[in-house]
């Protein structure tokens, strides 16, 4: 017993020891930690009980590790196919509704103040090729280069970024079965207003109402989203 907590203290010492070398160094701009064989010299410690401390570190959160790649300091990135699909099978069509309507409508407020007349230009072509759609398919593909040249115009990279993994994973959800009749959106579909109102905000730099014509938007999609299932 006397070795055991001899032990823990030990462990408990390393891990304090790891916290305050690497809130003192300056480490690379991704974040990576020197190499293990660095750190063990650094700390005085060997590798193996190096291990163990970063283990510690790990389990709270603090950092990430990367086979081949090596350690992070943060939360590890939601990069990958097998992320993605991992959150798809934890998720639902309605699960995937409200984050959007809590995302996107903050992504379009940032878009109105920021939009560029060449952004405005690319979300009117994307209006009048939705319109023009033969199939629900080809009007899907318009309605969501639409939005993602919305969060384009936002021109915040981490936006951008979280607007990618949320539509990567609503690609990936199961949305139940396909629409077959019609075979294409009718001329009074709801989008197509609701679409137009949206980016006449964003050209007038409206950003309240920008904000709110998406979260209109969404909810009007979600809404007939429940109906159908």
């Amino acid at each position: 017993m006397l070795n055991s907590s001899a032990d823990s203290h030990l462990e408990k010492g390393i891990v304090t020891q790891l916290r305050g070398y690497l809130a003192q160094i300056d480490l690379a701009d991704d974040g990576r930690l020197p190499p293990e064989r660095e750190l063990s010299a650094a700390l005085g410690v060997s590798r193996t009980e190096l291990r163990k401390a970063l283990d510690v570190l790990e389990a709270e959160g603090q950092l990430w590790r990367h086979v081949g790649k090596g350690t992070f300091m943060g939360s590890r990135p939601l990069d990958t196919f097998a992320d993605i699909a991992a959150l798809a099978r934890r998720s639902n069509p309605a699960e995937v509704m409200r984050a959007r309507i809590v995302m996107e409508p903050e992504i379009c407020r940032a878009a109105a103040f920021t939009a560029t007349p060449e952004d405005i230009a690319e979300m009117r072509m994307c209006l009048t090729r939705s319109r023009q759609a033969e199939t629900w398919r080809q009007y899907e593909a318009w309605d969501t280069r639409l939005h993602r040249t919305i969060a384009e115009a936002s021109q915040n990279t981490l936006l951008l970024g979280l607007f990618d993994t949320l539509n990567a994973v609503r690609r990936a959800v199961t949305w139940g079965r396909l629409r077959t009749e019609p075979v294409k959106p009718l001329p009074d579909h709801h989008s197509f207003a609701e679409h137009e109102a949206i980016v006449d905000a964003i050209e007038h730099r409206d950003i309240a109402a920008a904000a709110a014509g998406m979260r209109a938007h969404l909810q009007t999609v979600e809404r007939k989203l429940l109906d159908r299932q």
